[in-house]
C-alpha cells in the first residue's frame, strides 16, 4: 500500500441532469402535466458511481469519448457542480483550467483580467503582483497586456488563461483539453513545463483526447465510458483501450454509423527472439487489411517499461502504402548502444493525416528484453545526443511486401 497522501478522493460520485422534453412555459400547462403525472423532462445520468483516488505527486489522466462525463467530473472536482450522490475530497489549494473564458471579461484589459482571475482563484493582489511578470512572460503577451481582451485572438486568450492557471502554483492543477494551445514554440514551452511539473512531484489531473500525452506525462489514468469507469491503472493500458474502442466503434445505440472501420486484422509478429542483446537484430512484421482506397502508414514505438520513456518513436510516414488490400511490412534493426532494457513494442496504422485507424491490441503488443553484457557504450550508438532517442536515419530496414 502506498505511503503517499491522497490529494483528491472521488468517492461513489453520481450526477444527472434534467432535460426538458417540451418548450412550454405556461403555468396552466405545467399544472395539468403535474396532475397527470407528466414530468415534462427526462433525466440523463452523466456519472454513475465513480470512485478513484489521486495521490500527491500523481500526473493523473482522465480519458473518454465526447459525452462520456469527463468534463462534468472535472466540474464536480472543481466544486462547480454538486453531485447527487457521493463526495469529492480535495486536500490543498486547487487551480482549475477547464474552459476558455471562465473568469475573463472581454471588456477589460489583459492585465486587469489577470488580477481578476487571480482573485477568483483565491490570490491576494500582492500575490498576483509577485507572479504577474512570470505570467506575461510565459504567455508571450508583453506588448498586448494593456489592450482589451476582446481584441485578442482566441489563441492569445487561451495562452493568457493557461499561463495564469499554471503560474498560480496550486497544490492540485486541473487541466481540460489544453495541450494544443498556441503555436509550435508555445507548445514546446508547455511540454517543458509539464515535464518539470511531473519531475517536481506536484499533483496534476489532465483530461485529454491525446493518447500520446497520456503515455508521455501520466503515471496513472482512468477511462470513462457512459458515466462509468471502464478501465484504470497504467496509462499505456488505458490509452490503448481508449484507442481500441475508438477504432472498433462502428455503430451507436441507434444504429447510425459513428466511426467507419477502414483498417482491420492488424497483426504484429515478432520475428526475432523476445530476449536479445544490442548486437542482435530485432525484427518484426506488421500485416493489416485496408478496406477502402486509402493511403496508410505504420507508426510504432518502443517504450522503456521500467523508466516509462520512449526509446524510439516513429511517426515519420516514410513508408506509405496505397489502395485496398492486404499490407505487409517487415522492420529490422540493431539496438546498438542501449543498456539492459525491458521494451514494449506498440504499433498502429494511420492515414495520411495522421489519424489512427487501428492499433495492436494486448495480444499483439510484444515485450522485448534486451540484455547487455558489455556495459561500455560506444560512440556509434545510433542515439540522438540531445534526446537520447534512437535516430531514424539508417536505423531501420523496412521491407514492403
Amino acid at each position: 500500500m502506498s505511503d503517499k497522501k491522497i490529494a483528491v478522493k472521488v468517492d461513489h460520485v453520481s450526477k444527472s441532469f434534467k432535460l426538458p422534453t417540451e418548450a412550454s412555459q405556461s403555468l396552466r400547462t405545467n399544472l395539468v402535466n403535474y396532475f397527470k403525472g407528466i414530468k415534462g423532462y427526462r433525466e440523463q445520468e452523466v456519472l454513475k458511481d465513480i470512485s478513484f483516488e489521486v495521490e500527491e505527486g500523481d500526473f493523473f489522466g482522465i480519458v473518454g469519448r465526447n459525452g462520456s462525463g469527463k468534463s462534468t467530473l472535472l466540474k464536480i472536482i472543481s466544486q462547480i457542480y454538486v453531485p447527487e450522490k457521493g463526495q469529492v475530497t480535495v486536500n490543498g489549494k486547487m487551480v482549475s483550467f477547464i474552459e476558455l473564458g471562465v473568469g475573463f471579461n472581454p471588456e477589460l484589459t489583459g492585465r486587469e483580467n489577470v488580477y481578476m482571475n487571480g482573485a477568483m482563484l483565491g490570490f491576494t493582489t500582492e500575490e498576483v503582483d509577485a507572479m504577474y511578470d512570470e505570467i506575461v512572460e510565459f504567455a508571450e503577451l508583453g506588448d498586448f497586456m494593456n489592450q482589451k481582451l476582446k481584441n485578442y485572438s482566441s489563441g492569445m486568450q487561451v495562452r493568457l488563461a493557461f499561463s495564469v492557471a499554471i503560474k498560480a502554483q496550486g497544490d492540485v492543477l486541473i487541466l481540460d483539453e489544453v495541450l494544443a494551445v498556441g503555436d509550435e514554440a508555445f507548445q514546446r514551452k508547455c511540454n517543458d513545463y509539464f515535464m518539470e511539473r511531473k519531475a517536481s512531484g506536484k499533483t496534476t489531473i489532465l483530461v485529454t483526447h491525446d493518447m500520446g500525452a497520456v503515455k508521455k506525462y501520466c503515471n496513472k489514468a482512468i477511462l470513462i465510458e457512459k458515466g462509468l469507469v471502464k478501465a484504470q491503472g497504467e496509462p499505456d493500458e488505458v490509452a490503448n483501450q481508449y484507442s481500441f474502442d475508438n477504432a472498433n466503434t462502428e455503430k451507436n445505440d441507434q444504429g447510425k454509423n459513428v466511426e467507419k472501420i477502414t483498417v482491420n486484422n492488424l497483426k504484429v509478429e515478432l520475428k526475432s527472439p523476445g530476449q536479445t542483446t544490442p548486437e542482435e537484430a530485432v525484427e518484426f512484421q506488421v500485416t493489416y487489411d485496408v478496406l477502402e482506397d486509402l493511403e496508410t502508414y505504420v507508426a510504432f514505438s518502443m517504450t522503456d517499461i521500467d523508466r516509462n520513456i520512449w526509446i524510439y518513436n516513429d511517426n515519420s510516414m516514410d513508408e506509405k502504402t496505397k489502395g485496398k488490400g492486404r499490407k505487409q511490412l517487415t522492420y529490422r534493426c540493431h539496438l546498438n548502444g542501449v543498456n539492459s532494457l525491458k521494451l514494449k513494442l506498440e504499433v498502429s496504422v494511420r492515414d495520411e493525416k495522421g489519424k489512427m485507424l487501428a492499433y495492436a491490441n494486448a495480444s499483439n503488443t510484444h515485450i522485448i528484453l534486451v540484455n547487455r553484457n558489455d556495459l561500455a557504450l560506444d560512440d556509434k550508438s545510433g542515439r540522438d545526443s540531445a534526446t537520447g532517442l534512437l535516430r531514424r536515419n539508417g536505423m531501420w530496414e523496412i521491407t514492403n511486401e
